[in-house]
């Protein structure tokens, strides 16, 4: 079987699977397996593919039509600029996420020698991408998985920011050390019963991740509880949150001194980000 029929005939079966980007994700997937870029598949469809190839390639196809993301799928997922390495134990990052760096880019842009703090830091996305673009700035990043301090740590590696950065285990209730301008945090934010109703590509990402308790809210308070020790005074405190959640974000971070500086849309228009300054 050459090339080209087999991306044909996988993409028939993702079609059938309600999978919208059928034929890219076989180009990519095949990429994966060959250990080529995609350039080359569609350059080389006339190709034969080896026995094991072909093997390999439909064991991601199965796979893939049941759901679960190309990120996992091949390890890896864009954003922002860069690569970044991700595992079944990361969320995949998203791009409603790059306004959250957008916004700190802008914020910062006359600003030097600053220390991030990212809650919950999981593949690095964030506070690294912020980092790369911020040759003077310093940042630490805390979770309790191993499995996505690992990563995070490839990922700064890959990055060459290894020496500004450093990742440590623990939850925030935890975490005492230094004091920081900025603490950036995309936190669980999903009622633990509305988890069952999440669309099922969501469903293979980590629930560690994705639950935020019976009212959705529980760890974006304890972030905001530990946060307001751990920033200084002036300090800048960028949340990611629920769509309905900023009225309760709003009345939390005031409770705890912060000032509501502002609330970020993503581009579905929905409310997205939070911002306090400690006052």
């Amino acid at each position: 079987m050459n090339i080209l029929t087999a991306i044909n005939g996988a993409s028939e079966v993702l079609k059938k699977n309600h999978i919208n980007s059928a034929k890219l994700d076989s180009e990519i997937l095949l990429s994966k397996v060959m250990k080529q870029d995609r350039k080359y598949i569609i350059l080389n469809l006339d190709k034969e593919l080896k026995n094991e190839y072909l093997k390999a390639f439909n064991d991601l196809i199965t796979k893939r039509s049941l759901g679960q993301q190309i990120a996992y799928l091949i390890g890896k997922k864009d954003f922002w600029k860069y690569e970044f390495c991700v595992s079944k134990e990361t969320l995949i990052p998203r791009p409603d996420t790059e306004i959250l760096i957008d916004y700190i880019l802008k914020i910062t842009k006359q600003k030097t020698n600053l220390k991030i703090l990212d809650i919950g830091t999981g593949s690095g996305c964030i506070l690294l991408s912020i980092l790369k673009e911020k040759k003077d700035f310093r940042g630490t990043g805390i979770d309790i998985s191993n499995k996505c301090l690992e990563i995070s740590k490839i990922n700064a590696s890959l990055l060459d920011i290894s020496s500004r950065v450093k990742f440590i285990k623990s939850n925030v209730d935890n975490f005492f050390y230094g004091k920081y301008d900025l603490i950036i945090s995309n936190p669980p934010y999903i009622k633990l019963l509305d988890l069952k109703y999440l669309d099922r590509d969501v469903n293979f990402e980590p629930k560690l991740a994705l639950n935020g308790g019976l009212d959705g809210i529980s760890k974006i308070k304890k972030v905001i509880n530990r946060s307001s020790e751990l920033i200084k005074k002036n300090g800048k405190l960028v949340l990611e949150i629920g769509f309905d959640q900023k009225h309760k974000v709003k009345k939390l971070l005031k409770d705890k001194g912060f000032y509501i500086n502002k609330v970020l849309k993503d581009y579905a228009n929905n409310d997205r980000c939070i911002v306090g300054i400690k006052i």
